[in-house]
């Protein structure tokens, strides 16, 4: 009998990747801006570590296995970006200086956007298999 796939096996590596990629990235772009000019954009600032925080949790549920905690920490991205990015659209003067999400994370090359749907679907798609 073989051994079950694990939720990082596969595609979750790429998934995996992307998310430790983009938490230390965007940590310690959040650390260097709240250390240094935390003042001139306090929400902008706070938002990239807050999506750093959550590319992190992600990312270490998709390798422990905790395939709910995962689902949540990627649901609660998707609505983050999305509602960050319609913001930062529709009040610009809301964010002063980018966040990772500003714009549906345009500065990133829209990955914010795209990850985590991407990340939903395996899971979805892993989930459904089990």
């Amino acid at each position: 009998m073989s051994e079950p796939r694990r939720l990082a096996d596969g595609f979750g590596r790429l998934i995996v990747l992307v998310y430790v990629v983009f938490a230390v990235s965007a940590g310690a772009r959040a650390l260097f801006q709240v250390a240094t000019k935390f003042g001139e954009a306090p929400v902008s600032f706070t938002l990239s570590a807050i999506a750093a925080a959550i590319y992190l949790v992600a990312a270490v549920a998709i390798i422990k296995g905790a395939a709910r905690l995962a689902l949540l920490a990627v649901g609660v991205e998707l609505v983050g970006v999305v509602a960050v990015g319609a913001l930062s659209v529709a009040v610009p003067d809301l964010f002063p200086e980018p966040s990772v999400w500003s714009h549906f994370g345009s500065g990133y090359g829209y990955v914010p956007l795209v990850l985590p749907v991407a990340g939903l679907v395996y899971l979805l798609k892993r989930r459904a298999a089990a």
